[in-house]
This record gives C-alpha cells, structure tokens and sequence, in this order.
C-alpha cells in the first residue's frame, strides 16, 4: 500500500521540501500543499520513470568513475593547450563512427553522460538503432586507435557493470 501511495519516497520528501522552502511558509495551508503534492506529483510521473537497472561488479563501476574523472582533467588541459595553440597548430577535428557492443539502456545512457562531460566532444549522437556512436573528437591523430581506447576505458566497464 505505501509503495502505491509513495512510488518515489525520496522524490515526494523532496518536493514536500522543495515546497516549502519557495513558499517561504510553514503555514497549516503550506504544509498540505505540499504534502498534497509530495504525493500526487510522483504518482502523475511514474509511468516516466525509467525501469530500475541491476548493477553488478561495483569495484568496476569505481574505477570506472575514477577514470571518467581522470579523463575530464586530461582532456580539459588538452583541448586548453589547443585552444592556445590553434594558429601553430590548428585541432584536427572529426567525427568518428563508434560502432557499440552495448544494448542495456542504463549503460547507453551512461555512456551518453560519459561522452558528453568529456572536454573536447563537442557533439555525439546515438544511432537509432543503438548500434553505433556518432562523436565529434576535437583534435584526433589516429581514428582508429581513438575508437579501440574509447571501447576499452568506457565502453567494456559499462558492459560488464550493466550485462
């Protein structure tokens, strides 16, 4: 029954929060606005919400993050020394086609976030189908060994974590 009334309880303590907080009010009125929509809002929602994905191999997933967050600084100071650089050495920018391994929706979704808070994608779209990753790489030397580094430091984790 609470699980009906409440799908999201986290989500409705929040609006119940969130309510209160902008109304500026704690009055009797406020209070059961807020109550009220803390629990009609994620009702009206839920058929919107994803369905829950299984994780496994959390040491994976930790690493993983570790290495998304060592790449973040990496790339941010490599496309900083090419902005610098741009009239020795213009970037040599491209699309590159990575075709996917991946098929589980939290992992491609995973890795949508992942390529998009990379400094120096400045695009990436996935393939309707879901079976290959359309990326703009800021200054590329080698396509080929790009899409073999991206598959083995993003792509292979995720899989493991999430099929």
């Amino acid at each position: 029954m609470r699980k009906k009334l409440l799908p999201s309880p986290g989500l409705s303590f929040g609006i119940f929060c969130g309510w209160l907080l902008l109304a500026r009010s704690q009055s009797a009125g406020h209070i059961v606005l807020a109550a009220l929509l803390a629990v009609v809002m994620p009702l009206l929602m839920s058929p919107l919400r994803p369905t829950p994905g299984s994780m496994r191999h959390l040491g994976v997933l930790v690493r993983l993050i570790l290495r998304v967050g060592g790449e973040v600084v990496r790339s941010a100071i490599d496309v900083g020394q090419g902005v610098l650089q741009l009239r020795r050495q213009p970037p040599r920018g491209r699309f590159v086609v990575i075709p996917l391994e991946l098929r589980d929706e939290h992992a491609l979704a995973a890795l949508a976030m992942i390529s998009a808070v990379i400094p120096g994608t400045v695009w990436s779209e996935l393939a309707p189908d879901r079976s290959a990753l359309l990326m703009h790489v800021f200054d590329l030397d080698d396509e080929v060994e790009f899409v073999r580094t991206f598959k083995a430091r993003f792509e292979h984790p995720l899989k493991e974590i999430f099929e």
